[in-house]
């Protein structure tokens, strides 16, 4: 699946998790993903936990993450 179609997969509806980017129009925001990934939980106990989510579901929520990162400007996290 292209990052395209991946990223179609992400939707934003201020009726759902206040705005937030989420998975499908699920209750699942794209941050709930990638904390659950960058915590070390793999691919398979994600989605043995939260039986709604697709395999590609986890990769859309990494492209929206890369796209967000590919922006001209951010500010650091400060650190200690």
């Amino acid at each position: 699946m292209s990052q395209d179609e991946l990223l179609k997969r992400i939707t934003v509806d201020p009726e759902i998790c206040h705005g937030r980017p989420c998975i499908r129009g699920l209750r699942y925001p794209v941050e709930l993903i990638l904390d659950l990934l960058s915590g070390g939980e793999t691919e398979a106990e994600i989605l043995g936990e939260y039986e709604d989510l697709e395999a590609d579901d986890l990769r859309a929520a990494q492209a929206y993450a890369s796209k967000l990162v590919k922006t001209k400007s951010f500010e650091p996290f400060l650190q200690g």
